[in-house]
């Protein structure tokens, strides 16, 4: 990693800013800029980059983007958007809005709570319909209300729009082989120019809507944050109007996508209704797969250029290839009509929740949890142990038999609205996957069993490690014991035909690879 520049490394000293008396600054880095966070206070503070679509190389350039960024922000975050504070050099001493000469320039923010922050929140699965619903309702009036017409309007043709996806792909090429396949870049580059060829009335008439806006630009769940002032949405796009000027259904398909790849394809579609009722505009659903997998693209390409930033750790370079691995493998998935129904069999512990998850983004699955939906039904907390004995309360076959019910009838909803699905949940038991196949069946969807499996030792040692863990899985060794005498073996589906042998001691991204790998190429892109 390249030594911090001398101004950042300098500002990392608590002693600069005794308005806040911090007892540590953090650093936090981007593609375009430094953030130092004091604790009460965000300065955020421009790399001198010129990456072709925004250029920061010049000292008047980043106070003019500084002072356009606040402008921006405070349409949908008028309370956090202090300023822009100079950076100054006194005889060697660095301050910030001192005397001296100005060596740069940082937008004084103040520091969002952590806590009240989307991404958090979905981690933590903190996050409700209710919450998602409010962020939609803001989201319709903010593009109600923002600049349309003349120059913006440009930005709706094909051209513009044809302009933006082509540089997407000139910009990941040279990732090919390192965090995309050649096969997915070709996929993505016919899906494109497919969607483009087929559908330019369509294009055409969102210009004549009125629905190309001044939006955001950047809008994903790490800039939003719920405050006790209300919902703020920052950190929009000010350095290249062609980024921030668009269709508001890419606005839309952006969060998403977003919560999409949170695995929390049941909120995407509360967004996205809610949405809807509020703005009233029915013809963005035609274009919201198009525009996903356009923003995952996006997503994957900004974390690819990290790869080469020579500020950024390895350790980090490793976790930004792994995400836009990710993001490649969702904008593919959106290519696809034809929905997939996903469950998983094993014990309790074999680690078939982490591949259905990690899955579930990767592919923008719904993604249904018997653990989640057996304590939903009993009213419990998630993480709140049941401390029932092994086939009692919570665990009982009638309690089992319920949970199953509501999930297939969860997932039965969402393949009626072709979305895809992964069904978390032992389906020990042949009778119950039957059920699930029948219901793929009915719904044209293509039926795959992941079948996890792990030798017993190692099985042993998770399950007592996760009695010291918050989970909300209650399995134990007691649990597997007693599943293992009910287990019926997968043996209604061959190994290689909608069948997927999942090796537990492999790491959880391998067998996502695995699994993506074995799916066959869809013959029924999206062309309409």
């Amino acid at each position: 990693m390249s030594r911090l520049p001398e101004v950042i490394a300098a500002l990392l000293n608590p002693a600069y800013y005794p308005e806040d008396a911090p007892a540590e600054v953090k650093l936090v880095q981007t593609q375009m800029s430094f953030v130092l966070l004091t604790g009460k206070h965000a300065y955020k503070i421009r790399k001198p980059v010129n990456l072709g679509y925004v250029d920061y190389t010049t000292l008047e350039k980043r106070r003019l983007f500084s002072e356009k960024e606040v402008v921006l922000n405070r349409r949908m975050c008028p309370d956090a958007y202090l300023g822009v504070v100079p950076v100054t050099n006194q005889g060697g001493q660095i301050s910030l809005g001192g005397s001296g000469e100005v060596v740069d320039y940082a937008v004084k923010m103040r520091q969002l709570p952590e806590a009240g922050m989307m991404d958090r929140r979905l981690r933590d699965w903190t996050l409700d319909a209710a919450m998602i619903e409010a962020v939609a309702g803001k989201v319709a009036a903010f593009h109600a209300a923002a600049d349309t017409g003349g120059e913006i309007d440009k930005f709706g043709s094909l051209d513009s729009i044809r302009r933006n996806i082509d540089e997407n792909f000139e910009q990941t090429r040279p990732y090919i082989g390192r965090a995309l396949s050649q096969k997915q870049f070709d996929r993505l580059r016919t899906f494109f120019a497919s969607f483009l060829e087929g559908q330019a009335g369509v294009f055409a008439r969102r210009v004549t809507e009125g629905r190309i806006r001044d939006c955001h630009g950047d809008l994903h769940a790490a800039h939003i944050c719920f405050t006790d002032s209300g919902i703020c949405i920052f950190d929009c796009i000010e350095f290249n109007d062609r980024f921030r000027y668009g269709d508001t259904a890419s606005e839309v398909a952006f969060l998403a996508m977003d919560l999409d790849r949170a695995g929390r394809a049941d909120l995407r579609q509360a967004f996205v209704f809610e949405y809807l009722k509020r703005s009233g505009d029915i013809g963005l659903c035609h274009l919201l797969r198009f525009y996903q997998s356009y923003r995952a693209h996006v997503r994957a390409k900004v974390a690819c250029f990290k790869l080469d930033d020579p500020f950024v750790p390895a350790a980090e370079k490793a976790v930004e290839l792994d995400k836009a691995r990710g993001y490649f493998d969702l904008a593919v998935s959106y290519t696809r009509h034809k929905p997939r129904l996903f469950i998983t069999s094993g014990v309790t512990g074999c680690g078939k929740s982490a591949v259905a998850a990690e899955l579930a983004r990767r592919q923008g699955l719904w993604y249904i949890s018997s653990d989640i939906t057996r304590k939903k039904l009993a009213g419990l907390p998630l993480t709140e142990p049941a401390g029932d004995a092994v086939g009692r309360g919570l665990y009982s076959s009638e309690m089992t038999e319920k949970t199953y019910a509501s999930m297939l009838a969860e997932a039965e909803s969402a393949l009626a609205m072709w979305h895809g699905v992964i069904m978390d949940a032992t389906f020990l038991r042949r009778a119950d996957r039957d059920k699930a196949a029948a219901l793929a069946a009915k719904h044209h969807a293509e039926y795959v069993v992941l079948d996890c499996q792990l030798p017993e030792d190692e099985l042993k040692k998770r399950l007592e490690r996760r009695q010291t863990e918050v989970a909300v899985s209650d399995g134990t060794w007691e649990v597997y014991l007693s599943q293992k005498t009910k287990m019926e073996p997968v043996t209604e589906i061959p190994e290689s035909v909608n069948r997927v042998i999942i090796n537990g001691l492999r790491p959880v991204a391998e067998n996502v690879r695995q699994i993506i790998d074995y799916l066959p190429d869809a013959p029924d892109l999206i062309k309409d």
